[in-house]
């Protein structure tokens, strides 16, 4: 089947949570979509919908809560069953065997459970543990079902760092692989600090640091909460505060307390609210939970800090690059958007578990007002390469070409 690359196509999207304050993965999945209607006909196959866009269709699948295994199962074969005819396009954010463009945005399992360079021994054992498991059975061969190469399908990935794990774990997909990295919205307008900090119920006074994040675990709040502990119990913040930081606003620096703004996941709040009680910063750090309008929560904070222990590429730095904030982040592998990244575009943490690096990266930033000045102007430029409608038309020039090919 061959299409002219101006043809109006109907395109299926599968994804299981279609919403903007979810992950990157789901972030993504909602800002293509976004472009690509404003020249197709889209049809959103998702067990979660929160988006009301009147350009799209909507289609809420039933799901359970568990076993997610199964349920994970139970949609890929559903939504098979739903697209397999009446589509030019089925796009997959999701593992299955339904769809010839699939975007994946997280490790393989297979890389996890069978790292490379593991030696024999221990690869038995997995495989032992593989084999007794249905639960890792079916993920498994949810996802070799997705990566098969066969004609007619692409993949896109993140990050350069996930096609090379692909690559690895999967080396027949390789020639199908694409890298087509997440875009961001540049701001025309953000509200004072001030507006924002107020706004959200933050205090007014105080460097405002920022964490994003679904997983706390994985994207390293653990190690955040040790290092705020021991910034501001050292004697040089115990009695004379670190200054006061706006970058933006070219303010008079003043001494002013520490404080954390987490954001994201509400389920993991209660735990951390705990662990900031026992580590006496319960006055220090704010969570706020989900955000569906995240312009405020840049404007309120100072500097991203995401010591990621695992993030295929870290949306949530691009997009604080794009509201002018400067970033401490994990160098890559530990953050695929880092391989991108120089020394003077963000502070790269070598290792995301040490919490004294960590400590004298935030104690030599907030010291270092030309610094944070610098990193936050290189951040706006490093955004400004990353651009959704380029993105999507991307995967358009890649439908055109699947269509293209002999069925």
């Amino acid at each position: 089947m061959s299409l002219a690359p101006n043809k109006r196509l109907r395109i299926a999207i599968i994804t299981r949570n279609f919403a903007t304050h979810g992950g990157g993965a789901e972030r993504y999945a909602v800002a293509i979509a976004e472009q690509l209607a404003a020249r197709h006909e889209l049809h959103v196959f998702a067990q979660a919908i929160e988006h009301d866009d009147a350009r799209m269709t909507y289609h809420r699948l039933s799901s359970m809560r568990k076993p997610r295994w199964l349920n994970q199962l139970l949609f890929a074969r559903e939504t098979a069953r739903l697209t397999r005819t009446g589509f030019d396009i089925v796009h997959s954010h999701e593992n299955g065997w339904a769809g010839q463009m699939q975007t994946v945005h997280v490790r393989p399992m297979r890389h996890n459970l069978l790292p490379p360079g593991s030696g024999f021994a221990r690869r038995f054992v997995q495989w032992l543990k593989i084999g007794i498991s249905l639960r890792l059975m079916t993920y498994l061969r949810l996802e070799a079902a997705r990566f098969k190469p066969c004609p007619g399908r692409a993949i896109g990935v993140v990050s350069s760092a996930l096609r090379d794990e692909m690559a690895i774990s999967y080396p027949a997909s390789r020639a199908c692989v694409h890298v087509i990295s997440p875009g961001v919205v540049t701001p025309a307008h953000l509200p004072s600090q001030g507006e924002a900090r107020h706004a959200l119920g933050l205090p007014q006074d105080g460097v405002m640091l920022l964490f994003v994040a679904n997983d706390y675990r994985r994207k390293g709040l653990d190690t955040l909460l040790e290092a705020l502990k021991l910034l501001v119990g050292a004697n040089s913040f115990a009695h004379e505060p670190i200054a006061h930081i706006d970058v933006r606003m070219n303010s008079h620096l003043q001494p002013k307390p520490v404080h954390l703004l987490v954001v994201g996941n509400p389920d993991q709040a209660q735990e951390y609210q705990a662990h900031c009680l026992s580590l006496g910063l319960d006055e220090r750090v704010h969570f706020l939970g989900r955000q569906a309008d995240m312009q405020p929560v840049y404007a309120a904070a100072n500097l991203l800090v995401h010591p990621t222990r695992e993030d295929t590429f870290g949306m949530v730095v691009l997009e604080a690059m794009a509201q002018g904030l400067p970033v401490i982040v994990s160098r890559a592998p530990f953050c695929g958007l880092s391989a991108e990244l120089g020394a003077d575009e963000a502070l790269l943490l070598h290792d995301p578990y040490l919490v004294d690096e960590l400590v004298a990266a935030l104690h030599g930033l907030l010291d270092d007002a030309p610094r944070r000045a610098a990193l936050a102007e290189a951040g706006r430029k490093v955004a400004a390469r990353y651009d959704w409608a380029k993105q999507a038309q991307r995967y358009e020039q890649l439908y055109f070409q699947l269509l293209a090919e002999p069925s």
